[in-house]
């Protein structure tokens, strides 16, 4: 391996992805089972996706960084319109009342959204990085009207869930490249606008925060997935009850190889065991906001900012989601959950990570050999 690479960083990723193997194993062997006669259903397909992970992780970090930010930006122009397929008939999938995903072969789909959220750096970087333009400006404003167009076709699939990490990330990036005041206020007018109308008036949406406030008034139904998932937490107590020996997969807990696995691994490894693998989740956030600060350019510190606040907000909205201090979203936490587009897009982001913190050691040893 090229010690140029974040050694730290590589081998935290490499183990998350070893140990979301096993965690999918031991959240869907029951689940495969009754629905596929195959305990190993999930657990083949996600092997798939891991090694193909593996291959974007590498490639990405070691590409000459400028390919992988053309490569990047063909990537979400394509990740946006196929997002814009899934809401034609015929060709989105419909899973759960929401249309966000495309059939590409036999048994396997694609998520577009998921790569989307992991190229909108790139496309911010090129926004808010060009020369001679300022953000006052009208044409800086022009330009970044770009970014909020995918916005309205995720919210048509729906998907809010990613709307509102999409929004939280571009309003970061916003705020480094020195958004004025008035702009936040318009925003913040802006975001209690669409909170009325996405939420408060959608009855789904609604109930999910009503669940959230209060679950124990409706145990049965709009509490039940909060309630079994908190439930995992409190019977795993301080060591689990063993790997593969919870009991809340056991139809218990819905969604319990995606949404909720944390409930799962909770319950099995309790509370030393899930606080080390949040302790690692914690160093990779670190790590990217490390590779942040110190990137030489304000292209690359875009890009890798925006890359560890994606990677950051996933991960804790659904650990809060599971915990129950956040309202139910279904919504996977990185390597852990099952799903391969999600997968395959966070080790894309990643790998641009390690790629930009790499291409900077490089240049300081270059620089340190000529003096």
């Amino acid at each position: 391996m090229n010690r140029e690479l974040d050694r730290p960083l590589f081998l935290a990723l490499l183990f998350l992805l070893g140990f979301g193997i096993v965690q999918i194993y031991s959240s869907s062997y029951i689940f495969a089972i009754e629905s596929f006669d195959d305990g190993l259903f999930f657990v083949k397909k996600q092997a798939l996706f891991v090694a193909l992970a593996l291959i974007v992780l590498l490639v990405t970090a070691y590409l000459p960084l400028q390919w992988v930010v053309k490569l990047g930006l063909c990537l979400w122009i394509l990740s946006f319109i196929g997002v814009g397929l899934t809401l034609v008939p015929g060709l989105g999938v419909r899973v759960g009342g929401a249309s966000r995903w495309l059939n590409i072969a036999s048994g396997f789909r694609f998520e577009p959204s998921e790569l989307l959220k992991y190229t909108y750096p790139l496309l911010l970087a090129f926004v808010f990085t060009r020369e001679k333009v300022r953000l006052s400006s009208a044409t800086q404003l022009s330009f970044a009207a770009l970014p909020f167009l995918p916005l309205g076709l995720l919210i048509m699939q729906p998907d809010f869930g990613s709307v509102a990490l999409l929004s939280v990330m571009i309003l970061s990036i916003l705020f480094l490249h020195g958004l004025r005041w008035r702009y936040v206020f318009t925003g913040l007018a802006v975001a209690c606008l669409t909170f009325y109308f996405l939420i408060v008036r959608v009855d789904y949406r609604m109930a999910r925060i009503t669940a959230f406030l209060d679950p124990w008034s409706d145990p049965a139904q709009k509490g039940f997935q909060v309630i079994q998932s908190m439930l995992g937490f409190f019977s795993g107590g301080l060591t689990g009850v063993g790997l593969g020996q919870g009991q809340g997969k056991l139809f218990f807990l819905p969604e319990a190889h995606t949404d909720f696995t944390l409930s799962v691994l909770a319950e099995e490894l309790g509370f030393i065991g899930i606080l080390f693998v949040l302790s690692i989740f914690g160093f990779v956030m670190l790590r990217g906001f490390q590779i942040a600060a110190r990137a030489k350019n304000e292209f690359e510190q875009t890009v890798a900012l925006g890359v560890t606040i994606m990677f950051s907000l996933t991960a804790m909205v659904n650990a809060g989601v599971a915990m129950g201090v956040l309202p139910t979203k279904g919504l996977g936490i990185p390597f852990l959950s099952y799903g391969g587009s999600a997968l395959v897009a966070t080790c894309f982001g990643l790998g641009i990570l390690l790629n930009i913190d790499r291409t900077q050691k490089v240049i300081y040893k270059k620089s340190f050999i000529r003096i």
